[in-house]
């Protein structure tokens, strides 16, 4: 790799300020592997560096810019926000070749990463018979289904190669169910111990509030032991799948399967968001408050504590993470 070459992280950012710290020194561990790689760093909301300026710093003396979602599941950011940033950043630097790989996405890669994620849990558990400890891998939900699906393939996965006789999902927001319904279900069905694992790349809002909830939990059903995972933070595995983003094929201009369709192109214009009203101030202020309401329905993931009125498939409508 050359230095004209410059590889943007697009976290997602978040409200937490020790997210996206994580996020920067993520990069910045990455970047002592590769001392000979640019590696520069942006966040779509809740940051000081939003996407549009990201991209124009990449750009920057640069020939090409390989972006990666730093990201887990594609939604409306990934599908939508991204690819609209990308198409006016190749306008404003007609220059610079732009170039995206897909998103981290539910893979071997993160699978290995769950996997000794509930390892490291059954230890803490004194390797308890897996027939009674149920398992829980717990997403942020969002509101594409396609992405809930992912993390469902993840539960299905873990419970063919385990011998688990309860591998469930739990969401912490926007869809269903929620952490407290799969505890309740479990412990009817007779689980004795109760492993959760967090599926999620940094800490946040999110990551203090299941600490919480499962203390709660804990005092709820004192005959059960909880373990709880954390955040994948640093975890090796997810440094080798970004070198593997970066060393394989990219696509000039596409990123997913749903790229080119008509009924994306339809949708972009409720679901696309301008995010600088999130922007924090330079320095790594708090910025304002973001607990605002945008009065309308839309399918992306806030998934760092924003909470907004959101109608549901069934109907109601009421508030979420």
């Amino acid at each position: 790799m050359t230095n004209a070459t410059t590889i943007l992280l697009v976290g997602h950012g978040s409200r937490g300020r020790e997210g996206n710290k994580e996020t920067i020194n993520f990069a910045a561990q990455w970047r002592e592997q590769h001392p000979d790689w640019r590696i520069e760093v942006c966040f779509i909301e809740h940051a000081e560096v939003l996407l549009d300026e990201g991209l124009d710093r990449a750009a920057k003396g640069a020939k090409k810019v390989i972006a990666i979602p730093f990201i887990l599941n594609a939604a409306g950011h990934v599908k939508m926000e991204l690819p609209h940033a990308l198409e006016e950043a190749r306008a404003r630097h007609p220059g610079v070749e732009f170039i995206v790989t897909r998103h981290l996405g539910m893979g071997r890669e993160i699978f290995a990463v769950l996997q000794n994620q509930l390892d490291r849990l059954m230890k803490q558990l004194a390797m308890p018979d897996p027939m009674t400890t149920g398992v829980i891998l717990l997403g942020r939900g969002s509101s594409d289904a396609g992405a809930n699906g992912e993390l469902a393939k993840m539960a299905r996965w873990i419970f063919e190669d385990n011998d688990h006789e309860l591998v469930d999902l739990a969401f912490t927001g926007v869809t269903w169910p929620r952490l407290e319904t799969v505890v309740q279900r479990q412990v009817k069905l007779g689980m004795m111990q109760i492993a959760i694992v967090p599926v999620y790349l940094f800490t946040g809002v999110l990551i203090e509030r299941i600490k919480e909830q499962v203390e709660r939990l804990q005092r709820q059903y004192p005959q059960v032991s909880f373990a709880l995972g954390t955040h994948f933070g640093f975890d090796p595995g997810v440094f080798s799948l970004l070198d593997a983003r970066v060393g394989g094929e990219q696509l000039e201009g596409a990123m997913l399967e749903c790229d080119g369709c008509k009924y994306r192109e339809l949708a972009e214009a409720e679901h696309l968001h301008d995010h600088s009203h999130t922007a924090l101030p330079a320095g790594g202020g708090c910025g304002h408050a973001h607990g605002h309401e945008h009065g309308h329905a839309h399918g992306h993931d806030h998934h760092q504590g924003h909470e907004h009125s959101h109608p549901h498939h069934h109907g109601c409508s009421h508030k979420h993470d």
